[in-house]
């Protein structure tokens, strides 16, 4: 089984210039947690996860004001926040080294490039979802 096989394909981007607030309704809005960032030829710069945005929000402990706040929120972007350093899996790898290069390094999602275009994700949910694909026959009969 291959990383293209159960990778979603239906990219959902944002650039580096994108409030966090945005990026963070956009993932709200879409049921997801990655968010891939791309520059304006689509090339893949890097990737914000809902975590990153969690830990650049202000502290509900915070002594700012809720205008000093949302000032502070709406300069936020998704820029200064993402992760640059972006591990990447190709489509035609196996599928198991893509859940590999996951648990090595503790990520939840890949980008899936093909000759340097961004093609897809394939995240722990793809990986659940197909491992519950293919036990689904075996497990049936258990309780």
């Amino acid at each position: 089984m291959t990383v293209r096989e159960l990778m979603s394909g239906g990219l959902i981007t944002v650039r580096r210039e994108t409030p966090v607030l945005a990026a963070r309704d956009l993932m709200a809005k879409e049921r997801i947690r990655h968010l891939l960032v791309t520059d304006p030829g689509g090339a893949l710069v890097g990737i914000v996860t809902d975590r990153d945005i969690r830990l650049n929000l202000p502290s509900q402990a915070t002594s700012l004001s809720v205008w000093e706040i949302s000032h502070l929120l709406t300069m936020l972007t998704v820029g200064e926040v993402m992760t640059r350093s972006v591990i990447t899996v190709g489509p035609d790898r196996p599928a198991r080294e893509g859940a590999r290069l996951m648990l090595a390094h503790q990520i939840g999602a890949l980008p899936v490039l093909e000759d340097g275009h961004l093609v897809g994700i394939l995240t722990e949910t793809d990986i659940v979802r197909s491992f519950v694909h293919l036990t689904a026959p075996a497990l049936s009969g258990r309780h």
